[in-house]
């Protein structure tokens, strides 16, 4: 029985810091998505010009 008290306060140790590493992660794949809208706008769709 000790041992799982010793188990659960290191998971509860851990919970208490949040999700900062998910967040991190979620804002990093975030930025990538965004820069690579960015280089196709500019790589693809102005090099071509207006459309009539």
């Amino acid at each position: 029985m000790n041992e799982d008290t010793q188990e659960e306060a290191k998971v509860d140790e851990i919970l208490k810091s949040g999700p900062g590493g998910a967040i991190a992660l979620a804002s990093i794949a975030t930025v990538i998505v965004i820069e690579l809208w960015f280089v196709f706008y500019f790589a693809v769709f102005l090099p071509r010009g207006v459309i009539q």
